[in-house]
């Protein structure tokens, strides 16, 4: 049987910044493989000038090492092209050609080490008018839909966290996997180039607004979908507030209308079947709003269970943190140091794979990797002529 690290023995190489590459080698790294990132001797800039008392770098770069290297030095780019052989995977985020410009684009590592499964995430990918645009995580939510259709119609609005980004990191892992599992079965072995972008990642949120576009002839926006899931969003007394989603299900109206005590909306045509609901949604709305707006969440909660309508909390970051549930599918590592780790959202055998605290300085494993793979003695000297940091551990006072 596998254990909770199924990819221990792969090696990675990440040469990424900010978040799409560093949370694509973090989640390989939550998996066990051994990722090495490839950092300028400033840092990866999500190190934010604290290193790695940086919440956001430590999230996605725990379990790694880092080498520190000046890639605009012939002598730095030779040392990675010599590490590349014994490496599974390499990780770049950068614009399109930026590696190529640096001596590192796939087909130089491909030609080092065919086996290689050579990632790349952009913007908006390596053609097209749009391919040497600067690319941020909101620009991606904007370019892909994902703004619009979370927003009321003509009141566009940003939303609450980095989806574009981390929706590309899971795309590139998932790539990453099948290119490892199609060179496991190819008979030579062999490589490959998986790409993927910003824009394109995008489309995996925004498949079912795409459908509902072609269905109905029209852009959706945040409530285009509303009716047809028969969903509702509802403040309760106090404050708190409970999500339903009814679906198509009769027996689910049905169980909500005994939940609120309103046996006429059970008899009202306008909500007797589901595309009578459906037709009606808006109607319905205000009506079930002001049902809920008379008791408290927790008489919700024990009303709804008791006639297994489809519901769940609104809960904050705060509340998700210290949920029961979340304590039981351990999705989080024990806080430390003020620090919250978030591990990999998958089971293994029921066991999910820990996360260790521990993120590298930046160059903190230059001279053991450097000596790998040149040896001691030229690992000091690009030491002592600045083609590699190695960070230098402060003496206790």
């Amino acid at each position: 049987m596998q254990t909770a690290r199924p990819l221990t023995g792969l090696r990675v190489l990440e040469l990424g910044a900010y978040i799409s590459g560093p949370y694509a080698g973090g989640l390989l790294a939550s998996l066990g493989a051994d990722v090495v990132k490839v950092e300028a001797p400033s840092g990866d800039a999500f190190r934010r000038g604290v290193g790695t008392d940086s919440h956001y770098f430590v999230q996605y770069n725990a379990g790694k090492r880092s080498i520190a290297v000046n890639l605009k030095d012939p002598r730095g780019v030779e040392l990675i092209k010599s590490m590349l052989p014994e490496f599974d995977v390499f990780i770049e985020n950068s614009r399109p050609g930026k590696t190529a410009q640096l001596g590192l684009g796939p087909e130089v590592c491909h030609a080092i080490n065919p086996r290689l499964i050579y990632s790349s995430a952009s913007g908006f990918g390596d053609g097209g008018e749009w391919r040497d645009r600067a690319a941020y995580d909101s620009i991606g939510q904007s370019m892909g839909g994902f703004y619009s259709v979370m927003s009321e119609a003509g009141k566009p609005q940003l939303s609450g966290t980095c989806v574009g980004d981390l929706i590309t990191a899971i795309t590139a892992v998932v790539g990453i996997l099948a290119g490892l599992v199609g060179r496991g079965l190819d008979p030579q072995g062999m490589g490959t180039l998986t790409q993927t972008s910003l824009m394109e990642a995008m489309s995996s949120l925004t498949i079912d607004a795409m459908t509902q576009y072609n269905e109905i002839g029209s852009a959706p926006t945040r409530q285009s979908r509303h009716p047809q899931a028969q969903n509702f969003c509802l403040v309760c007394k106090g404050g708190d507030a409970v999500t339903l989603h009814l679906s198509s299900s009769q027996k689910f109206w049905q169980a909500l209308t005994r939940a609120i005590e309103r046996p006429d909306l059970a008899a009202d045509t306008r909500f007797t079947g589901y595309y009578d609901r459906m037709e009606h949604y808006f109607d319905l709305k205000p009506i079930i709003e002001a049902e809920f707006a008379k008791r408290t969440r927790a008489e919700w909660e024990e009303r709804l269970i008791a006639e297994d309508v489809p519901f769940a909390p609104v809960l904050t970051m705060s509340e998700l943190a210290q949920h029961p549930q979340t304590e039981w599918l351990k999705l989080l590592e024990p806080e430390r140091d003020g620090k919250l780790l978030v591990r990999p959202p998958m089971r293994f055998q029921g066991e999910r794979p820990t996360r260790g605290f521990d993120a590298p300085e930046v160059g903190q494993h230059s001279r053991e990797l450097a000596a790998e793979f040149c040896g001691p003695e030229e690992a000091d000297r690009l030491i002592a002529d600045g083609v590699l940091l190695q960070h230098q551990v402060k003496e206790p006072a």
